[in-house]
C-alpha cells in the first residue's frame, strides 16, 4: 500500500502524516507513506486544498486534518 501526504509542510500537514503513521503502525498495514511537498506535484494530483491523503493513488482526504480512526478505516479496505 502506498500513502501520500500531501502539503508545504504546515502545522496541520504535519500532524496529518503524524495521524497516518500512528494509524499505520497501530494496524500493522504493510505500507510506505511518503510526504509531497512540491507545488506542482501537489496539483498534479487533482487537489487544490492541502493537507490532503491518497492511498493507492485514490484521495481519501482534502484540506482537513483525518482523524487517525478515519485513516484506520481506509486502510480496513
Amino acid at each position: 500500500m502506498e500513502i501520500k501526504v500531501l502539503g508545504p509542510g504546515c502545522p496541520k500537514c504535519k500532524q496529518t502524516e503524524q495521524n497516518v503513521k500512528d494509524a499505520v503502525a497501530e494496524t500493522g498495514v504493510d505500507a510506505t507513506v511518503e510526504k509531497v511537498t512540491d507545488i506542482m506535484e501537489i496539483a498534479g494530483y487533482g487537489v487544490f486544498g492541502t493537507p490532503s491523503v491518497i492511498i493507492d493513488g485514490e484521495v481519501k482526504s482534502v484540506g482537513k486534518i483525518p482523524t487517525k480512526e478515519d485513516v484506520k478505516s481506509w486502510l480496513d479496505k
